[in-house]
């Protein structure tokens, strides 16, 4: 089940690396698990802080990661493109190299028994453990989608 993986969101400091640390601590190896954001304002910062809190909280932690800018070259470089929202995915697609048919995935599409679209920015909602428990769910059915081949 080897596969590359890059979970965006906007800036790469509370959804997205969220998503990238929980994956990690779900997942088996030896999968490739990255996370990035579309906007470039924290490059090179940690998660935010309460982020941060909220995943140590439930034993995910986060201090390791830095942010860093979704580019065009992340579509061939990773093999599952998931973003967090419907502004991420277009701003990943505005990007797309030119022949490059990689889907892009939203996050809460795999957990579509929440019967939520997108996991809202918890850097405005401050709702950090509400995004996590959804970051949660999807995970896990973006793991069992893996393991059943069905992506």
């Amino acid at each position: 089940m080897q596969r590359d993986i890059l979970f965006v969101c906007l800036g790469n400091i509370c959804r997205s690396p969220a998503a990238e640390g929980v994956f990690r601590a779900l997942a088996p190896a030896p999968l490739r698990i990255d996370s990035a954001g579309t906007g470039d304002w924290h490059v090179g910062a940690p998660p935010y802080g309460p982020m941060q809190a909220a995943a140590l909280a439930r034993g995910v932690d986060l201090s390791a990661l830095r942010a860093r800018q979704f580019t065009a070259r992340d579509f061939d470089a990773f093999d599952l493109l998931v973003a967090m929202d419907d502004k991420n995915r277009a701003d990943m697609e505005r990007l797309r190299p030119e022949g490059n048919d990689r889907p892009v995935h939203l996050m809460m599409d795999f957990a579509p028994r929440l019967g939520v679209a997108h996991v809202p920015d918890p850097y405005y909602t401050r709702d950090f453990d509400g995004a996590l428990d959804l970051i949660e769910e999807a995970a896990r059915g973006l793991l069992g989608a893996l393991q059943e081949g069905r992506i």
